[in-house]
């Protein structure tokens, strides 16, 4: 692969280490703090996970290892699960340097593709060479990724065989609350059978749903905030200086609005949609519309026909009518799989659906623009929802604005002009090069998850915490991964997951932007945080998330 003058930079960056972490890896002590339990569920999740459950948090610290525990030769495989996030090499090379640096003769190997990798045993070795050519890059591409879930016994019997196999004494896994459930039940089914093969998580996803007291951010957030963050302050800069466009801006972020959350704090948007906002208030499709249609006209008056609004990818899942009708689309596609594939045109389809809708929905879905109605009919995900990264939000949005403000203009309450322009910003934030946060954060993470599996520890994720500090006064340790999950209904059937971390409506970053926003809705004064530094004092290369920030200032 020909490398840019960037990433040969980029690949002699040294990334920081908590001071713990620094030194010898049988110079890293391993201490057990009090037992970690689930807020919720318990006993149902005790009888789950008998072998896993109540384990102590841990925190690593410079102290005295048992040397020979701590530099026995060791083989590990490593995992990348799900979408990929900024710095996921970083982990992995984390993960090689720890082993390496406490026995020269341990061995890394990378599943390919994913959890599948290891149920079909499709491996390579990691080595030195693999690992400089990767450090400090963006995507999965060392290895690649997959969404397999190992959930039936014949996966896990394969899982198995495979760990034995190979010789593995631990399995590694990188990704979200999907791929970090799949670690706590691989966790668990090794114990459960005698097995003495560690299973270690990482926490990522850039939509910054992983996290809890001990796990601040999950990894790939930064960089990807930062740039959605430049490229959206870019967009409002523009807006200010053509002075004709009000535009439009989706954000990655099905489940949760920390994507959006951050790059509000960051642009000052004159509107932003927070999705756990709009279901906590039960807000219509109507008055989202007109909250966005109010700030238009106010701006209109003062003589700005300009914008730009802010929308989250999984909005319309939380808007109560729209998720009444979504719900009964998936059953009718679900009932009528057969008949509703055979017909070829998307006039046939609406029409199809549209007679088997409840009054109310079917209302609601004649009032939808046209192509939006066909977009919600497209294939479901492996687990039969909605793809939201394909459905055009920002354009229904803008177009019912339209709507809105034509019916303002006939009451004399409209006299501006009104256009539009729609993005999506959501993968071109998956793999680009992870700040020095992320370089940092991750690479940590990795040695973290390396001295877990010295300490002969299973079922945990791997922690690092402090992190609006200098990376030397980074904590590292892990938290039970069991300790982070409830009990969900999922495709009729109760299941044990971790649970979403969505944005808290009673948190101090949620406070600082609605405090903010009525000022922001009507003014031009927009923030432009520029791009991603690499260089630069800390203070401006290391910077963390306002996200972050502001957690840490509420604690």
């Amino acid at each position: 692969m020909e490398v840019s003058p960037l990433q040969k930079a980029r690949m002699s960056y040294l990334p920081k280490l908590p001071a713990s972490l620094a030194g010898p890896i049988e110079g890293v002590s391993c201490a057990r703090l009090e037992a970690a339990l689930p807020s919720e569920d318990r006993e149902l999740l005790r009888a789950l996970f008998p072998r896993t459950y109540g384990m102590p948090t841990v925190r690593l610290g410079s102290g005295s290892a048992d040397p020979a525990m701590a530099k026995k030769r060791r083989t590990i495989g490593v995992i990348l699960s799900g979408g990929p996030a900024p710095g996921g090499h970083n982990v992995v090379a984390g993960i090689f340097d720890a082993m390496i640096q406490a026995n020269p003769e341990s061995r890394l190997l990378g599943f390919r593709g994913g959890p599948g990798g290891l149920v079909d045993d499709r491996c390579m070795d990691i080595d030195r060479a693999l690992i400089e050519a990767y450090r400090n890059t963006g995507g999965f591409d060392m290895i690649g990724s997959g969404r397999t879930k190992i959930e039936t016994p014949e996966q896990f019997e394969k899982a198995l065989a495979t760990a034995k196999r190979r010789g593995l004494d631990a399995v590694i896994v990188i990704g979200g609350d999907d791929s970090n459930t799949n670690a706590a039940v691989l966790a668990e089914y090794f114990a459960a059978r005698g097995e003495p093969i560690s299973v270690i998580g990482v926490p990522k996803t850039i939509d910054g749903d992983l996290k809890s007291e001990v796990i601040e951010t999950s990894f790939g957030f930064d960089t990807a905030t930062k740039l959605y963050s430049e490229l959206a302050g870019n967009i409002a800069r523009d807006a200010a200086s053509g002075r004709k466009y009000w535009h439009f801006v989706k954000l990655m972020g099905r489940s949760a609005s920390h994507i959006t959350l951050e790059c509000a704090l960051q642009v000052r948007p004159n509107v932003a949609l927070i999705s756990e906002e709009i279901e906590a208030k039960k807000l219509g499709l109507s008055a989202i519309v007109g909250n966005i249609a109010d700030s238009v006209a106010g701006r209109a008056a003062k003589g700005e026909n300009f914008g730009i609004v802010l929308v989250p990818e999984g909005l319309l899942e939380f808007i109560p009518e729209m998720k009444v009708l979504i719900d009964e689309l998936n059953e009718i596609l679900a009932a009528d799989e057969e008949a509703f594939k055979a017909l070829s045109h998307d006039a046939q389809r609406i029409a199809f659906v549209g007679e088997r809708l409840s009054h109310e929905s079917s209302t609601l879905f004649d009032h939808l623009p046209e192509d939006i109605r066909a977009q919600l009919l497209w294939d479901r995900d492996p687990h039969g929802n909605v793809q939201f990264s394909r459905i055009e939000t920002e354009k229904l949005l803008a177009e019912m604005v339209g709507r809105r403000l034509a019916l303002y203009a006939k009451q004399g309450d409209y006299v501006g002009k009104w256009d539009f322009q729609t993005h999506f910003l959501g993968y071109e934030g998956r793999c680009a090069f992870p700040s020095n946060f992320d370089a940092d954060y991750c690479y940590a993470l990795g040695y973290t998850a390396s001295a877990l599996v010295a300490a002969g520890l299973t079922g945990y994720l791997s922690s690092v915490r402090n992190l609006i500090a200098a990376a030397s006064e980074w904590i590292a340790g892990g938290v039970p991964l069991v300790a982070l999950m409830n009990i969900e209904r999922r495709h009729g059937q109760d299941k044990a997951v971790i649970r979403k971390a969505l944005v808290d409506l009673e948190g101090v970053p949620f406070a600082a932007f609605a405090k903010a926003r009525d000022a922001w809705a009507l003014s031009s004064d927009y923030r432009v945080p520029g791009g991603i530094q690499y260089f630069g004092p800390a203070e401006v290369a290391d910077l963390p998330t306002e996200t972050l920030r502001l957690e840490h200032k509420g604690r």
